[in-house]
């Protein structure tokens, strides 16, 4: 199936047709929590996807109508950019039945069961406080401060040399809280990829958490600063389904977005679907940089998306892979004994504190105001985790949280990507993850355990200021 969704040629792909028999509701796997559970099972949408003959234009629409029509479904989205329909049924036909059906139709290729993905978190020193005051959780080591993180990717002498100004990131999540003081100025664009409500709400709490590491304002006095400075956030909001997460992709592509974030992904336990595929091989087209969450386990395989962009045994090849693959490290360098290992891995940022008693319970960052289904224990669709005891105070506002996980990780290298870009605008995203890989701090060469190492935000500048970009080079 990973071949059949490749694009081919300058052509259009197969067109994708995905039919809905029913919509779950928008509650995921917590795949980063305060408390790291188990891996969920791979959770159905009650969706199929089904490919058709190469077809474009009129002819495009003229057969994804037909297809709907035979098969009593209603059009609930199209993604012509990669050839994908949404069809919904209607009456009492299931997907198993429709399924079968559809592959006994002419000139249908194949049909595929959908699933829902889960989630998995000189100098220039802004003026936001969590740089600067300390961090006074109990067990934390002494002169740390509430945003070590930053420190310890040396952000602020990055922030000296790039401000990732005119570069938008792309972040695929549950939501985003669009009123947030450190967020509200920096959405270029939100849109709702989900049945749930306006993607400027989060009624998780994940979203809003992850896109304020790559991207919250920087030197507006209030909260944390993001990694990516000045960049802006391109958010879509997703109910974690396949053509969910498609659609995102190609949207978020259209809106601009030159880099993309995704704290999200499945067990690996199937073949990645054609239209994910599809639309992967969309952003890698348009020379977008692809960043994805490993596993939340200490497993070798990271499952989709991140199995597309660094593939088994890709890893330790400094050249290979359409994207870059995060794990979690510790404040002591180490690989956090909960994030995902092996040759499927391309670097690691700090996913937490540490994992054994003591310090901060994870990365401190926005959240909602609002009570969350990470505040309630609700937030698993694999029966729900205990209440994330996750939500902090910070100088009066309780808009905060500590998160821990592969998640909170992914954003900030999206974030340095966004600052690469801003430093070298002629740098092709293979230059950019390439540059990313190579200045990573480590010992040695590639490892099992952080890929090919903890990425170093200033090394990874100064290093795009002195390549020449090959974008626009004949």
């Amino acid at each position: 199936m990973r071949a059949s969704g490749v694009l081919s040629g300058r052509g259009l792909p197969a067109l994708v047709v995905v039919v809905a028999a029913a919509v779950l509701p928008a509650s995921v796997a917590g795949a980063v929590t305060a408390s790291v559970a188990a891996a969920a099972p791979a959770t159905t949408t009650g969706d199929v996807t089904v490919l058709l003959p190469t077809s474009t234009g009129a002819q495009a629409r003229a057969a994804t109508s037909a297809v709907a029509t035979v098969a009593g479904a209603r059009i609930v989205r199209r993604i012509p950019e990669i050839g994908v329909l949404t069809l919904r049924p209607t009456g009492s036909t299931s997907a198993a039945t429709l399924a079968s059906r559809l592959r006994a139709t002419a000139g249908v290729q194949a049909a595929q069961t959908e699933h829902r993905m889960t989630l998995r978190a000189s100098t220039v020193v802004p003026n936001d406080p969590a740089l600067t005051d300390p961090e006074n959780t109990p067990g934390t080591d002494a002169a740390t401060v509430v945003q070590w993180p930053a420190w310890l990717l040396r952000l602020p002498e990055a922030w000296a040399l790039s401000t990732g100004s005119g570069v938008r990131v792309g972040i695929i999540d549950s939501g985003i809280d669009g009123t947030h003081p450190d967020l509200r100025t920096k959405i270029a664009t939100a849109t709702n990829q989900s049945d749930a409500a306006s993607a400027r709400t989060d009624e998780q709490g994940h979203g809003t958490h992850v896109a304020s590491l790559a991207c919250a304002a920087t030197g507006n006095g209030s909260g944390i600063a993001g990694a990516g400075d000045r960049c802006r956030i391109v958010f879509e909001k997703t109910d974690l389904g396949d053509s969910s997460v498609a659609a995102s992709i190609v949207d978020a592509v259209k809106h601009g977005a030159k880099v993309i974030s995704m704290s999200f992904g499945t067990d690996g336990k199937r073949t990645p679907p054609a239209v994910l595929t599809r639309a992967i091989a969309y952003a890698v087209k348009w020379d977008v940089v692809l960043v994805a969450a490993a596993a939340d386990r200490p497993v070798d395989e990271q499952g989709d998306p991140a199995n597309l962009l660094q593939p088994t045994g890709t890893g330790p090849v400094i050249a290979s892979g359409s994207g870059l693959v995060v794990t979690a490290a510790t404040v002591d360098g180490r690989r956090a004994s909960f994030a995902g290992r092996g040759s499927q891995v391309s670097l690691a940022a700090y996913g937490t504190y540490r994992t054994s008693a003591g310090g901060p319970s994870g990365i401190f960052g926005d959240f909602p105001l609002t009570l969350t289904s990470l505040d309630t224990g609700t937030f698993s669709s694999h029966g729900g985790d205990p209440p994330c005891a996750c939500r902090a105070s910070f100088r009066g506002d309780s808009d905060y949280a500590y998160l821990s996980g592969t998640s909170m990780a992914t954003p900030q290298v999206a974030g340095i990507a966004a600052l690469v870009r801003s430093a070298n605008t002629k740098l092709s995203a293979k230059q950019v993850i390439r540059i990313l890989k190579s200045s990573a701090r480590r010992s040695g060469g590639w490892s099992s355990d952080l890929g090919w190492g903890i990425v170093d935000a200033a090394a990874a500048v100064k290093l795009a200021k002195r390549t020449t970009g090959l974008r626009g080079a004949a």
